[in-house]
């Protein structure tokens, strides 16, 4: 198997979209500020925009379809067809091992940060209630998913690569075998039958 220009293109595209999504949502996590309540004497938290759950979760299945891309191509590097033994074999094993750990890293921090920052805190206290918080997502967590992104795209790509290189198709060459060729005795046993 040789390597694919189109789906190493798609791999790239899609992990970097999924890149600039995660960062978009840690640039937009929801904010908060307790507010008074009109009618009674509650405080409640009041939140801005909620745009950055919808970026993550739309980074979360980027990030998806690629790593289904690329291990489907490759057939998830148990499944396909036979390897080169050497280097090229252990390098892609590692990448394979690097990708997925990368992978499944960004999708947790994906995934959590899109839940917490949907969560939103209501009624919280009385007006008294010194130091009173609203619930909100901590900085960072979408910026880890991004870092993890970038990480999954450069093991998916370098995984590819090397399994493509390594890839027989199912062949393996032999060096200094060949068919043996020596005389038949199937004339003699005819005769002797006859």
């Amino acid at each position: 198997m040789g390597v694919s220009i189109p789906v190493l293109v798609i791999v790239i595209a899609l992990h970097l979209i999924a890149f600039v999504l995660a960062v978009g949502a840690e640039r937009r996590r929801s904010t908060a500020k307790v507010v008074p309540d009109k009618y009674d004497e509650r405080t409640y938290c009041v939140y801005g925009a909620d745009a950055s759950t919808a970026y993550g979760l739309g980074a979360f299945g980027l990030l998806l379809i690629s790593q289904t891309l690329v291990n489907g191509v490759t057939k998830c590097l148990c499944f396909g067809r036979g390897m080169t033994g050497g280097s090229s074999t252990t390098c892609a094993i590692f990448f394979f091992v690097f990708s997925w750990v990368s992978f499944l890293g960004a999708e947790a921090c994906l995934l959590a940060g899109s839940a917490k920052n949907a969560y939103h805190t209501k009624y919280r206290a009385v007006f008294q209630v010194e130091n009173l918080s609203c619930a909100t997502l901590r900085k960072g967590v979408f910026a880890a998913g991004a870092a993890l992104t970038l990480l999954s795209m450069i093991g998916s790509v370098f995984y590819y690569w090397i399994h493509s290189k390594a890839d027989t198709g199912g062949w393996q060459k032999h060096q200094n075998e060949g068919l043996g060729m020596a005389t038949s005795n199937y004339s003699e046993s005819t005769e002797r039958k006859g």
